[in-house]
């Protein structure tokens, strides 16, 4: 069996792992290698020649197929977030020009396409930004495959393996190290569907993958915790994983959890070492082909946090002035965090953001300028703020302080979750007479946060 596809990315699909019927398990349902393959090719049938497709990215095996199929076809796979509110998709299709599709795993075809250029554009995933609506973000396959290839070897990742989460197929996390991981080493894969403690604990996984809520949340069940003492790593990312939680798994699993560091823009570029020493509150050195450096003030230990390598993404989809400023004059990435570098072993600690903008939230990174822009369209607002604070389950949750009238608190946050996605609702909104500017007219949200001692 062979792709005669994209070979750059779908080794397991070239047939060299075999075709075991449970290869891809996705909320209960199993695939094996040849099912995926058929009904991968039937969707690559429906989509080539289209300049990007789109669909809702449910965790399902609709979703798998979809990617697979546009990398067959050499045609973009733009993913949907299922929760995401009509003015965000229609933004989405509108912007990436994506046809919107369904797909029928159950239909098969044996149609083959020459080979995709390793150049090609393969995802176009949304991110947001500190302001604005979110930006496309261009990922070929060769940087897809250049990143898991490092992981891979990182993480002693192989056809030996199951991998196990529940993570959404939306994003870099879920979909990209989640299934074309999977489907790059061979590893059986498991989507629980949600990343609950039962799901996981269940699941029997030698290898698992998640976000600093989902490792909360185990830590809080002993018994789930406990079950996971028989996989030989958990590895964490999205956001940073608190010491606390990284102790108690300790504790309860005998495994000292891994953590990775990684943008949209630039996949996983940093991680700890399967079999290596694991430090909490760090996310180890560079991967194989990644630089780093810290553009600090002279004299400071911390700077911002830039790289470079073969895993960095092609640009912002018709943004050649936004992705231009992402880089430095030198052609280095400006992540935007804050970073500290152990001179001792290299091994990194992110410091913070370097805007209060950016919020990471449950695993996911959210621009509060997005979410005040949806608050603004509500006719009883006036002003809008909105900034992220420590909390322990989330990782940072969403404040909003607004001047309205005539509005609740619950009306503002279900109007968000109705425009956007629902994960970037405000958790809590806070009413104030005014909100203090600079001289720019520019938001101090500091200032916010110092008044109200959120």
């Amino acid at each position: 069996m062979t792709t005669e596809g994209d070979e750059t990315v779908l080794t397991a699909l070239d047939g060299v792992y075999g075709d075991r019927k449970d290869a891809i398990e996705v909320a209960g349902r199993t695939a094996s290698y040849e099912d995926l393959l058929g009904a991968a090719r039937a969707v690559a049938a429906d989509v080539a020649g289209a300049k990007a497709f789109a669909m809702t990215a449910t965790a399902s095996l609709e979703t798998v197929a979809a990617m697979v199929g546009g990398l067959l076809a050499g045609v973009p796979f733009v993913p949907l977030p299922p929760d995401a509110g009509p003015a965000e998709r229609e933004h989405v299709l509108r912007d990436s020009g994506a046809q919107l599709v369904e797909v029928d795993f159950a239909r098969r075809s044996d149609l083959t396409w020459p080979a995709a250029a390793p150049e090609d554009p393969a995802l176009v995933l949304y991110t947001s930004g500190t302001t604005g609506a979110p930006k496309g973000v261009v990922l070929t396959a060769a940087a897809l495959a250049a990143d898991l290839d490092a992981l891979a070897g990182a993480w002693q990742w192989s056809a030996e393996d199951t991998l196990v989460h529940g993570l959404p197929l939306f994003h870099v996390h879920g979909l990209v190290l989640g299934v074309l991981g999977a489907l790059r080493t061979g590893s059986r894969l498991v989507h629980t569907g949600r990343p609950t403690p039962e799901a996981y604990a269940a699941a029997g996984g030698s290898l698992y993958f998640g976000v600093p809520t989902v490792w909360s949340r185990i830590a809080r069940e002993p018994a789930a915790a406990g079950a996971l003492s028989g996989a030989r790593l958990l590895v964490s990312g999205s956001a940073a994983l608190p010491a606390p939680v990284f102790r108690d798994l300790e504790r309860l699993t005998g495994l000292r959890p891994v953590e990775r560091y990684g943008m949209t823009e630039t996949l996983i570029t940093i991680s700890g070492r399967a079999g290596g020493e694991v430090r909490p509150g760090t996310v180890g050195t560079p991967l194989p082909g990644i630089r780093t450096r810290i553009a600090a003030e002279p004299g400071a230990a911390i700077g911002e946090l830039q790289l470079t390598g073969p895993t960095l993404f092609a640009g912002y989809l018709g943004r050649p002035d936004a992705t231009a400023a992402a880089y430095t004059e030198d052609g280095w990435f400006r992540t935007g965090d804050i970073a500290a570098v152990d001179p001792a072993d290299g091994v990194h600690r992110i410091v913070g953001r370097a805007s209060i903008d950016m919020i990471k939230s449950g695993g996911y990174r959210i621009g509060a300028g997005e979410i005040e822009n949806a608050l603004l369209d509500h006719p009883a607002v006036s002003e809008a703020a909105v900034v992220g604070v420590p909390d322990a389950d989330l990782g940072q949750r969403i404040v909003a302080f607004v001047v309205a009238e005539g509005v609740t608190g619950a009306e503002l946050t279900d109007f968000v979750a109705a425009n956007l996605s629902v994960h970037k609702r405000p958790r809590e909104v806070r009413f104030v007479s005014a909100v203090p500017r600079n001289a720019m007219g520019k938001p101090q949200k500091k200032r916010l946060l110092e008044k109200y001692g959120a």
